[in-house]
């Protein structure tokens, strides 16, 4: 049986508030392992996920040899944003290696990109369970994934230690968090740490009631404001996302980031303007 982990959102995170990591995509591989070997199953990896799988690279897995990484953020398994079905017969070629492997199934870890591949594998014929994992919590038909708790509760506390900054200094501070269709690790955390303003993907907002609410807050005698913005979030009258570039991964997203600075620019115009 193999164990397939696809994603771009794998990798530990640093930021200017310190180190925070993520277990559960180890854990998650740990648990697979430990059950699969009470069943009497042969567990491999694959590395870098579907890359590993057009490619054969592979590395064995056995419980007493991994079994203490569920404290270690990341993956030992790595991550890759390649997509089988951009590939010409890369659907083909990976059911190919599946059978050259010998394997009985393939339980892939990921989020939607990663599952919707798994879905056109398990429609050609393959054995294959899904494993919902992303931050971001925007897999239908699960009530929870991994990796969203430790996410949400992570930029929690980065928030508040950035409203310790922005209390010291009477500044308006603008968080920019990951989320690209889904607002949740933003809303979550943003509720959770106090901040003033939450800006998701799903209610698209304007410039002008942004810098009128800021404004209303500091004639208030309000001097420290916190915004938390899903990197999503969406501009009325804006086409599409604000970000930095235009690349494109195999999955056909834009590499989002960027509407926070975006954000911190136009109020500050308008608090010129003023």
């Amino acid at each position: 049986m193999g164990i397939c982990l696809v994603g771009g959102k794998s990798v530990e995170n640093w930021n200017s508030y310190g180190r925070w990591r993520r277990s559960w995509l180890n854990a998650a591989i740990r648990a697979v392992v430990k059950k699969c070997e009470r069943y009497g199953f042969e567990i491999v990896g694959i590395r870098y996920g579907w890359a590993g799988m057009l490619e054969r690279q592979t590395m064995e897995l056995e419980f007493d040899n991994i079994k203490d990484i569920i404290t270690k953020g990341g993956t030992i398994l790595k991550s890759s944003r390649t997509n089988p079905i951009k590939i010409p017969d890369g659907i083909k070629k990976v059911s190919e290696n599946f059978k050259k492997m010998g394997l009985d199934a393939l339980i892939a870890i990921g989020g939607d990109d990663t599952l919707s591949v798994a879905k056109a594998m398990s429609e050609s014929g393959l054995n294959v369970i899904g494993i919902p994992k992303t931050i971001d919590y925007d897999v239908p038909e699960t009530e929870f994934t991994i990796g969203f708790d430790t996410a949400a509760n992570a930029a929690m506390r980065l928030i508040e230690n950035a409203r310790d900054t922005a209390e010291s200094h009477d500044r308006v501070f603008i968080v920019e968090i990951m989320g690209r269709h889904a607002g949740w690790i933003a809303l979550y955390s943003g509720m959770a740490s106090g901040a003033d303003l939450i800006l998701i993907p799903e209610e698209p907002f304007s410039i002008e009631d942004v810098a009128n609410f800021v404004k209303r807050k500091l004639s208030n005698g309000q001097k420290a404001i916190i915004i938390v913005i899903a990197e999503g979030a969406l501009i009325k009258d804006y086409k599409g996302p604000i970000t930095k570039d235009s690349v494109v991964d195999q999955f056909g997203h834009v590499f989002l980031g960027g509407i926070g600075d975006f954000l911190a620019k136009e109020l500050s115009k308008a608090q010129e303007q003023k």
